[in-house]
């Protein structure tokens, strides 16, 4: 008799076994597992392809099972209860019959008669030459999937004893033994290359909701628009359902981008700093993913999505709380597909423009019981901006008064403006990081960094109470954009196993910007913002010094006019050696990534970086500061490891200063010319890594479990 708990696990005959329910979720496209039919014709042999693993069982069990059906149906009236299993997962049948681990009964012992009465010998002499017949059957075909099974059978068989078991199954499984083991081999190949494609499939599907101000192609303007342009699409190409929530910025040069995207017709109202304010939704549904773009007078305006020539947007606050609220009744409200994304939804918030739909699923949806099962994660991925405003616009985002403390912040006193400043102001990226249920930031090394006075930007320690909940996942890469085999922008395209146009490469790019061409000088590259960042000030005070050298070397990037004219100074100082592109420009910096034989980035703190994945992708050797991100996706070079093999894809200096950088920078400049064998496995091994976002989409599942595992943020 069995536990009263697992007796619950019963179903009927005719319905799946538990087994089924789970995997039809797991893959919602696979094929329903087959039913034993009640007494109709005997099953056809199930499909081997494109189906799991547990319905390509064998035949041979499918057709005991079948009959098992018809004769316990049979004899149903005098049967007093099935066998049950217990609580340990083994059970004994009352007539005698074994049962598996898993619950189930034996197909095999079912088969040969075990079950019934096993004296009657022509019952079992008949059942089994009717199975034997259907095995051999199925052999003519090839299938062998059957062969797994019928070893079971014969295993099952010796074990008997020999004076119960009737004589002609004895002597007809006997026989076939030997044909049986030569094919067995096959199906278990077959079942572990099984177990490996299952392994890639997604476990749970999910519905994500990604909250960002931008998503590239739609808006751009650095790593947070590339990470939720392609996250999403990764993570629905696993089976989850997405949309991404960003605002419809119409700023005059972008209004192509949104073309493709539809009105819904949906309009809400959203009460906010001091009036009501409708907001559209407009939709596209591109690469498997729902991109749902709010509509508002705010986002039509020239410039970035945070400001123009003039500055920084002095309405940011409002424009984001607006986005927020919106984000929040987009899965509500939008008919997407034919149906809403409903409450159990996982809300991916990415900074601190979508820090306020965390604070608003805590503070306005669960105490009225929507979004009770909804959970928040809040991805940093650059705290030094946090959406810091004046405590006086707090009554205006409209929230609950009792929640201030959530999102309050008191400015250190040498922060203040004046002696009666009292430093009182607003943190939304604080309330999220008090109420999101998991926080994520976009690298190991910068999970660790943001709970240290350094680099915390005064929330170091919010961060270390919630250290439990912080995670960190290196940010993933185009890698249909970023293919050296296949880039549009580069004039010659070469991979892993032919680097030979990677020199051509260079030499065009030399060509391009008037340098002199010559493949034995080792050429530099910087791309990015030009600001304290992205370290250019150390760049600027070791220059002159590293020119001195036998180097060329090209600048990318715009930002502090100082630098920028300095930029034009140097290449006007230093024809033959120096370029400096003022500007961005997405073609040159795929020439340059392409072309350069060493890309330098000497971030103070890099939460992520991709211009370093971009290079290794190339074949480009990064120099890197050893922080944050840099520090995780960069190893340094040991030409004598692995039996002087070498093993590391770059270098990484600390601390951040000019002898540092310049120490390195020489030594990368001495492997470049005097040791090509090195330099070749240094490009090689950087090609050879994976920073594919498939990878990154797996481990943000695991985050995605582990958020459900808690309940969700309730005051």
């Amino acid at each position: 008799m069995s536990s009263p708990i697992f007796s619950l696990l019963l179903l009927p005959h005719s319905a799946p076994p538990p087994m089924a329910t789970i995997c039809a979720h797991r893959t919602p496209f696979a094929a329903a597992k087959p039913q034993p039919p009640h007494g109709g014709p005997r099953p056809p042999p199930p499909s081997t392809v494109g189906s799991p693993r547990w319905i390509r069982r064998s035949y041979c069990s499918l057709v005991a099972r079948w009959w098992s059906a018809a004769e316990r149906r049979s004899r149903k009236e005098e049967e007093e209860e099935r066998p049950f299993p217990s609580a340990i997962g083994k059970a004994a049948d009352h007539d005698g019959g074994a049962v598996q681990e898993n619950g189930l009964l034996d197909p095999t012992l079912l088969a040969i008669g075990r079950t019934q009465n096993l004296g009657d010998d022509s019952v079992g002499e008949q059942k089994t030459e009717e199975l034997a017949g259907v095995l051999d059957e199925e052999e003519t075909t090839g299938d062998d999937s059957v062969s797994a099974s019928r070893t079971v059978l014969d295993s099952s068989i010796e074990v008997l004893d020999s004076s119960t078991v009737p004589d002609s199954i004895t002597e007809e499984t006997k026989a076939e033994k030997e044909v049986l083991m030569s094919s067995s081999a096959l199906d278990v190949e077959e079942e572990e290359e099984t177990d490996d494609q299952e392994q890639t499939q997604t476990r749970v599907t999910r519905t994500i909701v990604f909250v960002s101000a931008e998503a590239a192609p739609y808006s751009k303007t650095g790593g947070l628009g590339d990470v939720c342009g392609s996250l999403p699409i990764s993570l629905a190409a696993r089976g989850h359902r997405v949309m991404v929530v960003s605002p419809r910025y119409l700023t005059g040069v972008s209004n192509k981008k949104f073309a493709n995207a539809i009105d819904t017709g949906v309009r809400i109202k959203v009460l906010c700093f001091g009036g009501e304010h409708e907001v559209s939704f407009y939709h596209e549904f591109r690469a498997g993913v729902d991109w749902v773009f709010v509509d508002h007078p705010s986002y039509h305006r020239p410039g970035n999505p945070y400001g123009d020539s003039n500055g920084a947007f002095g309405d940011n606050q409002f424009r984001f709380t607006i986005l927020c609220y919106a984000a929040c009744e987009a899965p509500l409200v939008l008919p997407l597909g034919g149906y809403t994304y409903g409450e159990k939804c996982l809300f991916i918030v990415n900074d601190w423009h979508a820090s306020l739909v965390a604070v608003l699923l805590a503070a306005k949806y669960r105490p009225y019981g929507v979004y009770k099962d909804a959970r928040s994660i809040l991805v940093i991925h650059n705290l030094a901006h946090q959406g810091v405003e004046p405590a006086t616009t707090y009554e205006y985002m409209g929230l609950p008064p009792e929640w201030y403390g959530a999102l309050e912040w008191i400015f250190p006193t040498w922060a203040r403006k004046h002696a009666l400043d009292k430093g009182e102001a607003v943190n939304l990226l604080k309330g999220a990081i008090v109420t999101a249920d998991r926080i994520v930031t976009v690298s190991q090394g910068y999970s660790w960094e943001i709970t240290t006075p350094e680099g915390g930007h005064g929330l170091n320690e919010l961060l270390n109470s919630r250290k439990f909940v912080l995670n960190g996942i290196t940010n993933g890469i185009d890698t249909n954009e970023w293919n050296p085999t296949s880039d549009k922008h580069i004039p010659f395209h070469y991979s892993v196993d032919d680097l030979s146009g990677k020199a051509q490469c260079k030499a065009a790019l030399q060509k391009e910007l008037g340098l002199p061409i010559r493949p034995d000088c080792p050429l530099i590259g910087f791309i990015g913002r030009l600001d304290y960042q992205k370290g250019t000030d150390v760049i600027r005070s070791a220059l002159h010094e590293l020119l001195q050298d036998d180097i060329q070397f090209i600048m990318l990037g715009s930002g502090d006019p100082e630098t920028e004219d300095w930029m034009r100074w140097v290449e006007s100082t230093n024809r033959e050696k120096f370029r400096g592109w003022v500007g961005f420009n997405i073609p040159v910096s795929h020439r340059i990534t392409a072309g350069c034989d060493i890309l330098l980035m000497p971030s103070r703190y890099e939460p992520c970086g991709l211009n370093q994945l971009y290079a290794m992708r190339y074949g480009t050797v990064p120099v890197v500061n050893c922080t944050g991100g840099l520090r995780d996706t960069i190893e340094n070079f040991d030409p004598f490891a692995n039996d002087s093999s070498g093993q590391g894809t770059g270098w990484r200096f600390s601390p951040l200063s000019k002898e540092s950088m310049l120490s390195k920078l020489r030594v990368a400049i001495q492997t470049f010319r005097e040791h090509k064998a090195s330099w070749e496995g240094l490009m090689k091994r950087g090609m050879s890594k994976d920073f594919s976002w498939d990878s990154a989409a797996i481990q943000y599942e695991r985050i995605f479990d582990w958020a459900f595992v808690d309940p969700p943020y309730i005051r």
